[in-house]
Protein backbone atom coordinates (compact mmCIF):
# COMPACT_ATOMS: atom_id res chain seq x y z
CA UNK A 1 0.00 0.00 0.00
CA UNK A 2 1.26 3.46 -0.93
CA UNK A 3 0.05 6.57 0.87
CA UNK A 4 0.54 10.17 -0.23
CA UNK A 5 0.62 12.92 2.38
CA UNK A 6 -0.23 16.43 1.22
CA UNK A 7 -1.58 19.76 2.36
CA UNK A 8 -3.00 22.74 0.57
CA UNK A 9 -0.53 25.05 2.30
CA UNK A 10 2.86 24.93 3.95
CA UNK A 11 3.38 24.78 7.69
CA UNK A 12 0.46 22.51 8.54
CA UNK A 13 2.64 19.64 9.80
CA UNK A 14 2.57 17.50 6.67
CA UNK A 15 6.13 16.25 7.10
CA UNK A 16 5.56 15.56 10.80
CA UNK A 17 2.52 13.41 10.01
CA UNK A 18 4.30 11.58 7.18
CA UNK A 19 7.36 10.88 9.36
CA UNK A 20 5.27 9.62 12.30
CA UNK A 21 3.29 7.29 10.05
CA UNK A 22 6.40 5.92 8.32
CA UNK A 23 8.13 5.22 11.63
CA UNK A 24 5.10 3.41 13.07
CA UNK A 25 4.50 1.35 9.92
CA UNK A 26 6.80 -1.67 9.91
CA UNK A 27 9.12 -1.88 6.88
CA UNK A 28 7.55 1.25 5.36
CA UNK A 29 9.55 3.46 3.05
CA UNK A 30 9.50 7.20 3.70
CA UNK A 31 9.91 9.10 0.41
CA UNK A 32 10.48 12.86 0.67
CA UNK A 33 9.10 14.31 -2.55
CA UNK A 34 9.45 17.92 -1.39
CA UNK A 35 12.59 18.14 -3.49
CA UNK A 36 13.00 21.90 -3.18
CA UNK A 37 13.25 21.70 0.60
CA UNK A 38 13.39 18.11 1.93
CA UNK A 39 13.34 18.04 5.73
CA UNK A 40 12.05 14.62 6.77
CA UNK A 41 15.64 13.63 7.59
CA UNK A 42 15.54 16.04 10.55
CA UNK A 43 13.05 13.76 12.31
CA UNK A 44 13.93 10.30 10.99
CA UNK A 45 17.71 10.80 11.01
CA UNK A 46 18.68 8.27 8.31
CA UNK A 47 22.15 7.29 7.18
CA UNK A 48 22.06 8.73 3.66
CA UNK A 49 25.07 6.88 2.31
CA UNK A 50 23.67 6.08 -1.15
CA UNK A 51 22.99 8.59 -3.92
CA UNK A 52 22.86 9.16 -7.66
CA UNK A 53 22.47 12.11 -9.97
CA UNK A 54 19.21 12.63 -11.83
CA UNK A 55 19.97 13.36 -15.46
CA UNK A 56 17.64 14.86 -18.06
CA UNK A 57 18.19 15.42 -21.79
CA UNK A 58 18.48 18.97 -23.13
CA UNK A 59 19.00 20.03 -26.75
CA UNK A 60 22.36 20.84 -28.32
CA UNK A 61 23.04 22.07 -31.84
CA UNK A 62 25.37 20.94 -34.60
CA UNK A 63 26.21 24.35 -36.08
CA UNK A 64 27.44 22.79 -39.32
CA UNK A 65 23.93 21.51 -40.02
CA UNK A 66 21.83 24.32 -38.53
CA UNK A 67 20.31 26.76 -41.06
CA UNK A 68 18.71 28.99 -38.41
CA UNK A 69 15.27 28.31 -39.85
CA UNK A 70 13.64 28.85 -36.43
CA UNK A 71 11.39 25.78 -36.57
CA UNK A 72 12.79 24.44 -33.30
CA UNK A 73 12.11 27.77 -31.57
CA UNK A 74 8.55 27.87 -32.92
CA UNK A 75 7.98 24.26 -31.85
CA UNK A 76 9.10 24.74 -28.25
CA UNK A 77 6.02 25.39 -26.09
CA UNK A 78 8.17 26.55 -23.18
CA UNK A 79 10.32 29.20 -24.92
CA UNK A 80 13.49 27.31 -24.08
CA UNK A 81 15.02 28.06 -27.51
CA UNK A 82 15.51 31.44 -29.19
CA UNK A 83 16.58 31.67 -32.81
CA UNK A 84 18.84 34.72 -33.18
CA UNK A 85 20.32 36.18 -36.32
CA UNK A 86 23.58 34.28 -36.01
CA UNK A 87 22.94 31.42 -33.56
CA UNK A 88 20.49 29.42 -31.46
CA UNK A 89 20.23 30.40 -27.82
CA UNK A 90 19.19 27.66 -25.34
CA UNK A 91 17.66 28.11 -21.88
CA UNK A 92 18.18 24.64 -20.35
CA UNK A 93 16.64 25.58 -16.97
CA UNK A 94 13.18 25.95 -18.53
CA UNK A 95 13.46 23.01 -20.93
CA UNK A 96 10.82 20.35 -20.23
CA UNK A 97 12.84 17.56 -21.89
CA UNK A 98 10.06 16.64 -24.31
CA UNK A 99 12.33 16.23 -27.36
CA UNK A 100 9.92 18.03 -29.69
CA UNK A 101 12.61 20.38 -31.01
CA UNK A 102 14.84 17.48 -32.02
CA UNK A 103 11.97 15.79 -33.85
CA UNK A 104 10.92 19.02 -35.57
CA UNK A 105 14.35 20.01 -36.94
CA UNK A 106 14.31 19.41 -40.71
CA UNK A 107 18.13 19.34 -40.92
CA UNK A 108 18.69 16.90 -38.02
CA UNK A 109 20.88 19.61 -36.51
CA UNK A 110 19.67 19.13 -32.94
CA UNK A 111 20.62 16.34 -30.59
CA UNK A 112 20.22 15.81 -26.84
CA UNK A 113 22.80 15.71 -24.08
CA UNK A 114 22.19 14.80 -20.43
CA UNK A 115 22.59 17.38 -17.68
CA UNK A 116 22.17 16.95 -13.94
CA UNK A 117 18.95 18.32 -12.42
CA UNK A 118 19.65 17.20 -8.87
CA UNK A 119 20.23 14.11 -6.79
CA UNK A 120 18.32 11.38 -4.99
CA UNK A 121 19.63 9.85 -1.76
CA UNK A 122 18.69 6.85 0.38
CA UNK A 123 19.87 4.76 3.32
CA UNK A 124 21.20 1.20 2.93
CA UNK A 125 17.87 -0.33 4.04
CA UNK A 126 15.98 1.87 1.58
CA UNK A 127 13.48 2.84 4.25
CA UNK A 128 14.26 6.51 3.61
CA UNK A 129 14.57 8.19 0.22
CA UNK A 130 14.77 11.88 -0.59
CA UNK A 131 15.40 14.08 -3.59
CA UNK A 132 17.26 17.38 -3.84
CA UNK A 133 16.66 19.74 -6.73
CA UNK A 134 19.76 21.70 -7.75
CA UNK A 135 19.54 25.34 -6.64
CA UNK A 136 18.28 27.45 -9.54
CA UNK A 137 16.45 24.61 -11.28
CA UNK A 138 12.71 25.40 -11.55
CA UNK A 139 11.31 21.94 -12.35
CA UNK A 140 11.38 19.17 -9.74
CA UNK A 141 9.24 16.57 -11.50
CA UNK A 142 12.21 14.57 -12.91
CA UNK A 143 13.58 14.21 -9.36
CA UNK A 144 10.23 12.96 -8.04
CA UNK A 145 9.94 10.55 -10.95
CA UNK A 146 13.40 9.16 -10.15
CA UNK A 147 12.38 8.70 -6.51
CA UNK A 148 9.32 6.72 -7.60
CA UNK A 149 11.51 4.48 -9.75
CA UNK A 150 13.75 3.70 -6.75
CA UNK A 151 10.81 2.96 -4.43
CA UNK A 152 10.12 -0.74 -3.90
CA UNK A 153 6.62 -1.43 -5.21
CA UNK A 154 6.31 -4.53 -3.03
CA UNK A 155 6.71 -2.62 0.24
CA UNK A 156 4.50 0.00 1.91
CA UNK A 157 5.52 3.60 1.28
CA UNK A 158 4.65 7.06 2.55
CA UNK A 159 5.18 9.87 0.04
CA UNK A 160 5.68 13.29 1.61
CA UNK A 161 4.71 15.75 -1.12
CA UNK A 162 5.50 19.44 -1.44
CA UNK A 163 2.92 21.98 -0.20
CA UNK A 164 0.13 23.15 -2.48
CA UNK A 165 -1.50 21.50 -5.47
CA UNK A 166 1.13 21.92 -8.17
CA UNK A 167 2.35 19.52 -10.86
CA UNK A 168 4.99 18.30 -8.38
CA UNK A 169 2.22 17.25 -5.97
CA UNK A 170 0.38 15.44 -8.75
CA UNK A 171 3.58 13.58 -9.62
CA UNK A 172 4.09 12.62 -5.95
CA UNK A 173 0.53 11.26 -5.79
CA UNK A 174 0.87 9.19 -8.95
CA UNK A 175 0.24 5.54 -8.07
CA UNK A 176 -0.76 6.01 -4.42
CA UNK A 177 -3.69 4.08 -2.94
CA UNK A 178 -4.74 6.71 -0.41
CA UNK A 179 -4.16 10.42 0.21
CA UNK A 180 -3.81 11.85 3.71
CA UNK A 181 -4.75 15.53 3.75
CA UNK A 182 -3.13 17.45 6.62
CA UNK A 183 -4.81 20.69 7.64
CA UNK A 184 -5.03 23.16 10.50
CA UNK A 185 -8.09 24.81 12.09
CA UNK A 186 -7.80 28.24 10.48
CA UNK A 187 -9.76 29.87 7.64
CA UNK A 188 -6.61 29.69 5.51
CA UNK A 189 -6.20 26.01 6.39
CA UNK A 190 -9.81 25.31 5.42
CA UNK A 191 -9.44 27.22 2.15
CA UNK A 192 -6.46 25.17 1.07
CA UNK A 193 -7.96 21.91 2.36
CA UNK A 194 -10.77 22.46 -0.14
CA UNK A 195 -8.19 22.80 -2.92
CA UNK A 196 -6.48 19.57 -1.84
CA UNK A 197 -9.81 17.71 -1.69
CA UNK A 198 -10.69 18.87 -5.21
CA UNK A 199 -7.29 17.72 -6.46
CA UNK A 200 -7.49 14.18 -5.09
CA UNK A 201 -11.07 13.82 -6.32
CA UNK A 202 -10.02 14.82 -9.83
CA UNK A 203 -7.25 12.22 -9.61
CA UNK A 204 -9.70 9.62 -8.29
CA UNK A 205 -7.73 8.94 -5.10
CA UNK A 206 -9.60 8.14 -1.85
CA UNK A 207 -8.62 10.45 1.00
CA UNK A 208 -8.73 10.92 4.76
CA UNK A 209 -8.05 14.03 6.85
CA UNK A 210 -5.64 14.77 9.70
CA UNK A 211 -6.17 17.93 11.77
CA UNK A 212 -2.90 19.21 13.18
CA UNK A 213 -2.62 21.87 15.90
CA UNK A 214 -6.21 21.03 16.81
CA UNK A 215 -8.11 23.49 19.05
CA UNK A 216 -11.70 24.47 19.77
CA UNK A 217 -11.67 26.11 16.33
CA UNK A 218 -11.28 22.71 14.68
CA UNK A 219 -15.07 22.68 14.34
CA UNK A 220 -14.74 24.61 11.05
CA UNK A 221 -12.72 21.70 9.64
CA UNK A 222 -14.99 19.04 11.14
CA UNK A 223 -18.07 20.76 9.71
CA UNK A 224 -16.55 20.80 6.22
CA UNK A 225 -15.53 17.15 6.53
CA UNK A 226 -19.06 16.14 7.58
CA UNK A 227 -20.54 18.03 4.64
CA UNK A 228 -18.10 16.41 2.22
CA UNK A 229 -18.28 12.94 3.81
CA UNK A 230 -14.57 12.97 4.68
CA UNK A 231 -13.20 10.91 7.54
CA UNK A 232 -11.05 12.70 10.12
CA UNK A 233 -8.68 9.95 11.24
CA UNK A 234 -6.58 11.91 13.73
CA UNK A 235 -6.42 15.21 15.60
CA UNK A 236 -3.07 16.31 17.02
CA UNK A 237 -3.54 19.00 19.69
CA UNK A 238 -2.05 22.47 19.64
CA UNK A 239 0.31 21.82 22.52
CA UNK A 240 3.41 23.55 23.87
CA UNK A 241 5.20 20.28 24.67
CA UNK A 242 4.74 19.05 21.11
CA UNK A 243 6.12 22.35 19.82
CA UNK A 244 9.18 21.99 22.07
CA UNK A 245 9.82 18.49 20.73
CA UNK A 246 9.43 19.68 17.16
CA UNK A 247 11.96 22.49 17.69
CA UNK A 248 14.61 19.91 18.66
CA UNK A 249 13.94 17.53 15.76
CA UNK A 250 11.72 15.25 17.80
CA UNK A 251 8.05 14.33 17.34
CA UNK A 252 5.20 12.89 19.44
CA UNK A 253 5.74 9.44 17.95
CA UNK A 254 2.76 7.92 19.79
CA UNK A 255 0.45 9.64 17.31
CA UNK A 256 2.07 7.69 14.48
CA UNK A 257 0.79 4.40 15.88
CA UNK A 258 -2.72 5.83 16.27
CA UNK A 259 -2.60 7.15 12.73
CA UNK A 260 -1.42 3.84 11.30
CA UNK A 261 -4.30 1.97 12.96
CA UNK A 262 -6.89 4.47 11.72
CA UNK A 263 -5.52 4.70 8.20
CA UNK A 264 -5.12 0.98 7.61
CA UNK A 265 -8.31 -0.12 9.38
CA UNK A 266 -10.80 -1.43 6.86
CA UNK A 267 -8.79 -0.20 3.87
CA UNK A 268 -8.45 -2.54 0.92
CA UNK A 269 -6.95 -1.77 -2.44
CA UNK A 270 -9.47 -2.13 -5.24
Amino acid sequence: MWIGVLSGKGGTGKTSVAAMLAKAWEDAQYVDCDVEEPNGYIFLKPDLSQSKDVMCPVPQVNTDRCTLCGICSDTCEFNAIACLKDRLLFFPEICHHCGACVLACPENALYEKDRSMGVIEWNPEKTFLQGKLTVGEPIGIPIIRALKEETDKNRPAVFDSSPGASCAVVQALDGVDLALLVTEPTPFGLHDLKIAVNLVRILGIPCKVVINKSTEYSRIIRRFCREENLEVVLEIPFDLEIAKKYSTGDLPWEYGEKLKEKVLAGFSKE
